[in-house]
């Protein structure tokens, strides 16, 4: 390590708290996931990036999804039998929201219902084939 630069023992806990992760999807067809996003999910296009796009920035209250025009990496053959989640969303109403889910149509993998875990939670897959479950404590 350079003799300038502070070890982490020498800075202040508060300086290096992570306030927020963003998960960067791949996806081959930025404006089919855009508006699979929009349209069923209820997420905001914040922008995009060239012409045509590569990159995309999506925000529903407050939390954004990035995604980058490139072929996902293969996928685990039991993705879906194991239920191997791409994205965990934490929500306030998991009921309102999946009702909200059910009448734009979105594919749900596992419906509503309580946890051993003390969540409310189910599960969708998006356009691209990705696992995004959405839970509320109880």
């Amino acid at each position: 390590m350079a003799d300038n630069l502070p070890t982490s023992e020498h800075l202040p806990y508060t300086c290096i708290m992570i306030r927020q992760i963003a998960p960067l999807f791949f996806t081959t067809d930025i404006p089919s996931t855009l508006a699979y996003y929009k349209d069923k999910l209820g997420f905001e296009c914040l922008g995009t990036w060239q012409d045509p796009p590569v990159y995309a920035i999506v925000a529903r209250d407050q939390q954004v999804i990035h995604f980058r025009c490139a072929e996902p990496p293969t996928a685990n053959p039991n993705k879906y039998k194991d239920e191997l989640l791409d994205a965990y969303l934490f929500v306030e109403n998991a009921d309102a929201l999946h009702a909200e889910f059910m009448g734009q149509g979105v594919e749900f993998t596992r419906e509503l219902g309580d946890t051993p875990w003390h969540s409310r939670e189910f599960v969708v897959k998006d356009c691209d084939g990705r696992l995004l479950a959405f839970g509320a404590k109880l």
